[in-house]
């Protein structure tokens, strides 16, 4: 169907440089979370003068119930490969990796298929179809850690340190593994490239918004009718979202939230349902795209027991290098314990927002510096649901004040 044709035209009709300025006029932006255009971050690698340079395709997807980047692994791995290419061609890389976590299997062994596949077909190795340029790609395996999916952290695991992010600057386009120049990409940002190179800038550019082009896939779980995985283009509502794709709440209940970005993500409420889903607008509001995971909250949820359990979550995937995050998040959580006990007071909200503040501008990656989101966003949209356990020693939704936490006997 087409596969690989996109990286015939780049090496026969196409200029490294008129590679990126194809994706820089299609406005693709990377689909890891944080949105940058993918054409700047590869004209920044490819203006780099060190040698050699290196691409790193990121398929550490550590979000719980996201799973949108092992399914294309999965169902197109020769997507992510071409994208590889056709990515290394244009920043002068002749060596790239994908580093993907141990805990998917059946992942892991399509995508060996897929290299050995393209290897025989000569779209792998040395002169590849019968041209100068040669370009060698394998396998990295991480530990599963959430903290890995960072982009720096994913350099040190390659290198063969643990998972643990770098300071920055020097950011990967001027010195990533090994001090070279690095390009680091979502597999489904890859993916994009093909269809780009092989329909044009202006065709994906006409999907999405003028600010945020094309589609993006997502996980929709929760409390919704159709849960699965789905495909959007950008800009489409998030009531869209949840009732015309998911089919809304089932069994007569009524929706109360979404949490859009996983643990580093915002919960949003009803009022916000109404939002177009891209980059600038989920920032605005406190959340982010993320990997791709929206989870859908009704009424039996707690949202004050929903970001205690992602704050819980952060401090067990939490490196423990920088202080913010290693010692913050913990303070966080003895709060959210308080509250969720019978113990809390009014003021216990000022410390936990202050602290939030605290972390998100202080901590060194985006673990640290997103972990507050969940916490901020609920006390923003739903603070009538902390005071209620405050001043009444009741959760509204009864899911508080009877599950004991992790250190404590059940």
């Amino acid at each position: 169907m087409g596969g690989y044709s996109a990286l015939v035209r780049a090496l026969s009709d196409m200029t490294p440089q008129g590679i990126i300025n194809e994706i820089l006029s299609s406005g693709l932006r990377g689909r890891g979370g944080a949105g940058f255009l993918t054409g700047q971050k590869w004209r920044l690698v490819a203006r780099a003068n060190n040698t050699p340079k290196y691409i790193v395709a990121n398929l550490d997807e550590g979000d719980p119930g996201v799973y949108a980047n092992r399914s294309l692994a999965e169902a197109d791995p020769h997507a992510i490969i071409e994208g590889l290419l056709i990515a290394a061609y244009a920043i002068g890389a002749e060596k790239g990796y994908i580093y993907i976590r141990k805990e998917y299997p059946l992942a892991i062994q399509t995508l060996q298929k897929a290299i050995a596949q393209a290897k025989a077909m000569t779209l792998l190795g040395n002169d590849i179809l019968e041209t100068h340029f040669n370009f060698n790609l394998e396998l990295r395996f991480g530990a599963g850690a959430f903290v890995a999916g960072e982009e720096t952290a994913i350099l040190s695991s390659i290198e063969g340190r643990r998972a643990m992010p770098r300071p920055r600057p020097p950011y990967p386009a001027n010195s990533g593994l090994w001090q070279k120049p690095t390009l680091i990409q979502n597999v489904e940002t890859l993916a994009n490239i093909p269809l780009i190179i092989q329909n044009s800038a202006v065709w994906f550019a006409k999907i999405g918004t003028p600010k945020c082009t094309g589609t993006k896939c997502f996980s929709l779980t929760g409390k919704v009718k159709n849960p699965g995985l789905i495909e959007i283009p950008m800009g489409i509502t998030l009531r869209e979202i949840v009732f015309d794709i998911g089919g809304g709440v089932p069994a007569g209940k009524e929706f109360k939230a979404a949490l859009i970005g996983g643990p580093s993500g915002g919960c949003l409420p009803e009022q916000l349902l109404e939002i177009p889903i891209d980059y600038d607008y989920l920032t605005k509001v406190g959340a982010i795209m993320g990997s791709g995971g929206i989870v859908v909250l009704d009424t039996d949820s707690c949202m004050v027991d929903t970001a205690r359990y992602f704050t819980e979550f952060c401090v067990d995937e939490s490196c423990g290098r920088c202080t913010p995050c290693r010692a913050g998040l913990p303070r966080l959580l003895e709060i959210f314990q308080k509250i969720t006990h019978g113990k809390g007071e009014p003021n216990d909200l000022i410390i936990l927002e202050k602290s939030c503040f605290f972390i998100r501008d202080a901590s060194l990656c985006g673990l640290g510096q997103t972990a507050p989101n969940p916490i901020l966003t609920t006390l923003r949209y739903f603070k009538d649901e902390y005071m209620h356990h405050i001043k009444n020693k009741k959760c509204k939704a009864d899911v508080c004040f009877k599950t004991p936490t992790k250190d404590e006997p059940k």
